[in-house]
């Protein structure tokens, strides 16, 4: 917390070990009103408010099912598969750019299977022109943000799950927003798609600094842009299954490329390890005790952390996949040295290399003067989880000054 810290967020201190030196910082709001429920907790939102859905959009469905509807349009069924190259391969959404299909059918067919999804309303650069944050507006004004970032050797987009997030986690933008609608399986392909097409056309900045060779389009998702995916669940399937099949069915990503974040729907996680799909699983924890958790994770008052570090063991048995827990350190109210041991504690009950643990400085986000941990903290916090044995790697933070790194999103025009 910074200077101006009153004595109102120096609340009481936790009822285990404390660091003498330093005090215990609650979480509390500032700037914004939590939502909550009638018994006064904060809500939590797991249906869409809004049931509206785009147009059924090629990338909702499968190939077999694409080639029936456009026989059933009365088209040869093989224009499926030429419309799906266009859109998977060639990122295009251009009917004068399809000029493998008949001149007077084109405008048809793109408009029966490949209605609109996205439309830009602003896109931020940063870092060198290595990470481009894009507004997209959806059909009903919804509004959804996804971040861009070129790595030597690799591209990652961010990818927004949900318009809102209904989690409430107070010291998250997207959480403070609450819950717009899901999103379609389309709309979350599409935002591949046209991070793709930015790609091609030399948006996202060039050759890697040491002359090597960069990725030619998206390698690696990571689902930690808007909403709580996993609830979205079928809806993030399908979208994940358009992503990892083969052209022209899909986007012929590798699975593994692919990172699931959430903040411990367990049930979900569950039903995520038992897919058959090696996706990378990463449990946004944040805090190792219950007390703690329970106000800066609101879902931890329906799943505790040991259910939540349960599942996601069970996620690493079923896939093989090692788990990743993200960490964002707050500096006063979850950095203690304590902390660190008790999570080295928690996850070495459950065996050895089965887990990697990737500590996050705290972004800043409007309504907030919570702050990132000093460094010397920070650099215990990682020394004691090594010590224990846990690999732990700090994140390393892209898009801050655009407000696009992990918990600024919040869609705002």
């Amino acid at each position: 917390m910074t200077e101006h810290t009153t004595a109102a967020h120096r609340a009481r201190p936790h009822a285990g070990p404390t660091n003498a030196s330093r005090p215990q910082v609650r979480p509390a709001t500032e700037g914004w009103t939590q939502q909550t429920d009638a018994g006064g907790r904060p809500l939590l939102q797991f249906a869409s408010p809004r049931r509206t859905q785009p147009e059924t959009h090629l990338a909702d469905l499968t190939l077999a099912e694409r080639k029936a509807k456009v026989a059933g349009l009365g088209f040869p069924a093989f224009r499926a598969a030429q419309l799906s190259t266009h859109y998977f391969e060639h990122y295009t959404l251009d009917p004068e750019q399809m000029t493998d299909l008949p001149a007077g059918q084109r405008r048809q067919l793109v408009e029966a299977m490949l209605p609109p999804l996205l439309t830009e309303v602003r896109r931020l650069r940063t870092d060198g022109g290595d990470t481009i944050k894009f507004l997209w507006k959806l059909f009903d004004g919804a509004l959804v943000e996804s971040v861009l970032m070129r790595y030597p050797g690799r591209v990652t987009l961010c990818v927004s799950s949900q318009a809102g997030c209904g989690m409430n986690c107070p010291f998250c933008a997207t959480g403070q927003a609450g819950l717009t609608r899901n999103l379609s399986a389309a709309e979350i392909v599409d935002q591949v798609r046209a991070a793709n097409l930015a790609i091609a056309n030399g948006e996202l900045g060039g050759l890697r600094r040491d002359g090597g060779h960069d990725a030619e389009r998206v390698t690696n998702i990571v689902f930690m842009g808007m909403g709580e995916p996993l609830a979205n669940y079928k809806r993030l399937m399908t979208a994940i299954r358009r992503m990892v099949a083969p052209a022209p069915e899909g986007l012929g990503m590798s699975a593994r490329h692919i990172t699931v974040s959430t903040v411990g729907l367990v049930p979900a996680i569950r039903k995520l390890a038992d897919e058959d799909l090696p996706l990378t699983f990463a449990l946004s924890l944040h805090a190792p005790d219950d007390t703690l958790r329970d106000e800066l994770i609101p879902v931890n008052d329906r799943w505790k952390v040991d259910e939540a570090l349960d599942a996601a063991r069970y996620y690493f048995e079923k896939t093989g996949r090692r788990v990743s827990i993200e960490y964002a350190l707050i500096k006063d109210m979850n950095d203690h040295a304590w902390r660190a041991d008790l999570l080295a504690e928690k996850l070495n009950a459950r065996g050895r290399g089965w887990v990697h643990v990737n500590p996050i400085p705290l972004n800043p986000t409007p309504g907030s003067i919570w702050t990132a941990s000093e460094r010397e903290v920070t650099d215990e916090f990682i020394r004691r989880l090594e010590a224990a044995g846990i690999p732990t790697t700090l994140r390393d933070t892209r898009g801050k000054e655009i407000d696009g790194a992990c918990g600024q999103l919040a869609a705002a025009e």
